[in-house]
C-alpha cells in the first residue's frame, strides 16, 4: 500500500512539473531577437527598360586608296611632333600622307595653267573696254570670255589632280588604320593609305521583338553599358523606327544613336541598351531582392518598435535590381533588407546599423 501511495505522489508531481513547463509563456522562443538591416523608405525615381543588343557603329568611317602613283611619305603629326600613327586625331582637311612624282607633276604643268588663266582675263578686260568704245564687235568680245572660261578649267583640273598626291582627312576623326609602307618606296594607284573613323557620336542597328511594337517610341532615351566600362553609362536616344515587322523574325527594325563625346565606347564593341519606356519620378522604390511570396501574394517585412510586421505589397514597374511600390508602405517605414529569410509576423528584432 505504502509503494501505492509513493507511486501515485510521484505521478502527480510529474503532472505539476509538465503543467508548469507547459504553463511557460508561448512566446519565450520569440524573445530571441533577429539581427535585421533597415532602411527607411523615401520618395525615388525608377524606369521600366526594354533591353536590347547590338553593335556600336561609328557616324562615319571611311578607308582612303591612293589616287596616283608615288613615292610614300608619311608627314609628321604638329601635336605630337612625330609621324602619324595609329591613335591619332586628324582634323578635317589635314594632309596625313603625301606621295612624289616628279614626271606627274611636271605633265600637270599647273603653274603653265595658271599663267594662261591670267593672260586670258587679262584679255577678256582689255576686249571688254574697246568693246565699250566700240573698238571691237561683241563676238570678239565673247571669244576671249570663252578662252577665260577654258583656262580656268585648265587650272582647276590641274590643282585637282595635284591634290591626288595629298592624302587629307575628310573629317575630323580618328586613325584606326595605317598599313606600313617604307617610307620613299613607290606605291601603286588603289593602295589603303589610311582609315579613318569619327566615333564621338555613334549608332546601332537593333531588331526589337513586335511585342514592344506599342512600347518603343522614337526620341525615348536609351542606357548603353558594355561589360569593359562597368562604371560608365553612356546616353543614347532612339532616332528611327521601322513600322514593317518581319514574317520570319518577328521582329521590326530600328536606330540607336549614342553620345560618346569621351570615346570611351569603341567601334565594334557589342553592347547593352536599355530603352526606357516609361518612367516614375515620385515612387517608393524598393530593392526586388527583399520580396517574398505566399499563394501569389507579395509581402515584406517592416520594423515598429522593434517587431516585424508583415505588409502585403502592389507593385508597379521594375529594372533589373529595383522595383516600385503602388500600394503597402509609406514613406518612412523601415524596410527590413537583410535577415527578412527567417522573420515570421511579431517576431522579435535586433536593428543592427
Amino acid at each position: 500500500m505504502k509503494q501505492t501511495i509513493n507511486t501515485i505522489a510521484l505521478s502527480v508531481i510529474v503532472v505539476a512539473v509538465l503543467a508548469s513547463c507547459n504553463n511557460q509563456p508561448q512566446g519565450s522562443q520569440n524573445d530571441i531577437a533577429t539581427p535585421v538591416s533597415v532602411t527607411e523608405l523615401k520618395k525615388g525615381s525608377i524606369s521600366k527598360l526594354f533591353n536590347t543588343t547590338g553593335t556600336a557603329n561609328p557616324t562615319y568611317g571611311v578607308e582612303l586608296n591612293s589616287q596616283i602613283a608615288g613615292n610614300y611619305k608619311l608627314q609628321i603629326n604638329p601635336k605630337t611632333g612625330k609621324p602619324f600613327k595609329l591613335g591619332d586625331t586628324v582634323n578635317k582637311g589635314q594632309t596625313i600622307i603625301r606621295l612624289t612624282d616628279v614626271e606627274y607633276e611636271n605633265g600637270i604643268a599647273i603653274d603653265s595653267k595658271k599663267l594662261s588663266l591670267e593672260i586670258a582675263e587679262q584679255e577678256q578686260s582689255k576686249q571688254k573696254t574697246l568693246h565699250e568704245k566700240g573698238g571691237v564687235t561683241l563676238s570678239e568680245m565673247r571669244n576671249t570670255e570663252v578662252k577665260v572660261t577654258n583656262a580656268r578649267y585648265d587650272y582647276e583640273n590641274a590643282k585637282l589632280n595635284l591634290e591626288k598626291m595629298t592624302v587629307k582627312a575628310p573629317f575630323n576623326g580618328v586613325i584606326v588604320n595605317l598599313p606600313h609602307y617604307t617610307p620613299g618606296v613607290k606605291v601603286e594607284q588603289g593602295k589603303p593609305m589610311v582609315g579613318i573613323m569619327d566615333y564621338a557620336q555613334m549608332y546601332m542597328d537593333v531588331n526589337l521583338p513586335e511585342s514592344a511594337i506599342n512600347d518603343v517610341k522614337v526620341s525615348q532615351p536609351v542606357f548603353i553599358t558594355h561589360y569593359t566600362l562597368p562604371h560608365d553609362t553612356l546616353k543614347g536616344t532612339i532616332t528611327e523606327l521601322s513600322p514593317a515587322v518581319s514574317m520570319e523574325t518577328r521582329t521590326f527594325k530600328g536606330k540607336i544613336t549614342i553620345q560618346n563625346d569621351k570615346l570611351k565606347l569603341r567601334p565594334g564593341m557589342f553592347v547593352k541598351a536599355d530603352v526606357i519606356v516609361d518612367r516614375a519620378d515620385s515612387s517608393i522604390v524598393i530593392p526586388k531582392n527583399v520580396i517574398q511570396s505566399h499563394r501569389n501574394r507579395k509581402y515584406v517585412y517592416i520594423v515598429e518598435k522593434n517587431t516585424a510586421i508583415r505588409r502585403d505589397i502592389n507593385t508597379g514597374m521594375e529594372d533589373e535590381n529595383n522595383i516600385e511600390i503602388l500600394s503597402g508602405l509609406d514613406v518612412n517605414d523601415n524596410l527590413v533588407v537583410r535577415g527578412f529569410e527567417t522573420l515570421r509576423e511579431n517576431s522579435k528584432v535586433k536593428v543592427q546599423r
